[in-house]
């Protein structure tokens, strides 16, 4: 190695190379952020700062904030909130809905996440400037309910809810719980009470068999 080589490399060496970019921590730390302020309460410089990125970068890796804020629901919804599909994947229409009511329970009180779910937090207060980002919001809300009431149609099909059980019904109270559970979470209700409410919550569940 040249002498002029060894003065780059020992350069190098003192300095420290600069760190690979790693899209995914970047993205995790996006998430946490937009999870605790909301879409429209989440500012570029918080995102920044977050990130550990400038602007520029973030525009070049990502797109702009919509654009940013799209690749986080993504991961929002297959990381944190997947437990949604297996919940649908139990046995029984009971278990389905006290499974999914439990599993948010513990990911919404979490001490290493924000209160709350993104999803129901960020379609709660947003302006006319974020309309678009509270209507993707809110559609992501009723494909939940639409997913839920096509598990309980299959649940009555299969004689596991009685032949009257009104499956839209079941499907809203069964969602309306889960946002009521997320902003109870958000202004700092334990586990334990919020179990409690899904415990009262499942004793009206009008399946054949409740197990």
């Amino acid at each position: 190695m040249s002498s002029t080589e060894d003065q780059q490399a020992d350069v190098l060496k003192r300095r420290g190379r600069p760190p690979a970019f790693n899209y995914e921590d970047a993205l995790e730390k996006a998430m946490q952020t937009f999870w605790t302020f909301g879409y429209e309460g989440t500012s570029m410089a918080a995102l920044i700062e977050a990130m550990g990125m400038n602007k520029p970068s973030i525009y070049a890796a990502f797109g702009n904030k919509e654009a940013l804020f799209n690749q986080v629901l993504d991961k929002y919804v297959t990381g944190p909130s997947a437990f949604v599909k297996e919940a649908m994947a139990e046995p029984t229409s009971y278990l389905v809905a006290k499974t999914f009511l439990t599993k948010a329970v513990e990911l919404l009180t979490q001490h290493q996440n924000p209160r709350g779910c993104m999803i129901v937090q960020g379609a709660l207060s947003c302006g006319p400037e974020a309309e678009m980002m509270q209507k993707k919001l809110i559609a992501y809300r009723a494909n939940l309910e639409e997913s839920l009431k096509k598990r309980f149609d299959l649940a009555k099909e299969k004689r596991d809810l009685p032949e009257g059980a009104n499956t839209t019904a079941l499907a809203k109270y069964v969602a309306t719980i889960h946002q009521g559970i997320s902003v109870q979470a958000s202004s700092g209700a334990s586990k334990d009470a919020l179990m409690d409410i899904i415990d009262i919550a499942m004793q009206n569940w009008p399946a054949n068999t409740k197990k």
